[in-house]
C-alpha cells in the first residue's frame, strides 16, 4: 500500500475540519495538524486547489477556502442539517 501524499493529507486535514466545525480552516491551521511550517502549510493548500481538478476554490487572490466540495464556506440557500445540527453550507 502506498503512503498518502502531502495532497492527500491537506485534503483530508480541509475535509476533517469542515465536518467537525462547520468552517473550512486557515493554511496556518493546516500546517500545524501536518506538522509542517506556515509557510509550506499555505504551498500545499495552493498546491491541493491548483493541480487536483476537483470542485473547489480559494477566494481569488487570497489563501482563504471558499468552496469544498461538498462544502461551501460562505453561506449560501443550501442549508446542511445533520443530527438537528445547522453548521454547514452546501455548494
Amino acid at each position: 500500500m502506498t503512503q498518502p501524499t502531502l495532497k492527500d493529507k491537506t485534503y483530508a486535514t480541509i475535509m476533517k475540519h469542515f465536518v467537525a466545525t462547520g468552517q473550512a480552516p486557515h493554511y496556518t491551521q493546516i500546517a500545524k495538524e501536518l506538522g509542517i511550517s506556515p509557510e509550506e502549510g499555505q504551498k500545499a493548500l495552493h498546491d491541493l486547489f491548483s493541480t487536483t481538478g476537483f470542485a473547489g476554490w480559494l477566494f481569488p487572490k487570497t489563501d482563504s477556502i471558499v468552496s469544498f466540495a461538498p462544502f461551501n464556506n460562505l453561506p449560501t440557500h443550501y442549508r446542511l442539517t445533520i443530527d438537528g445540527q445547522q453548521k454547514w453550507f452546501g455548494q
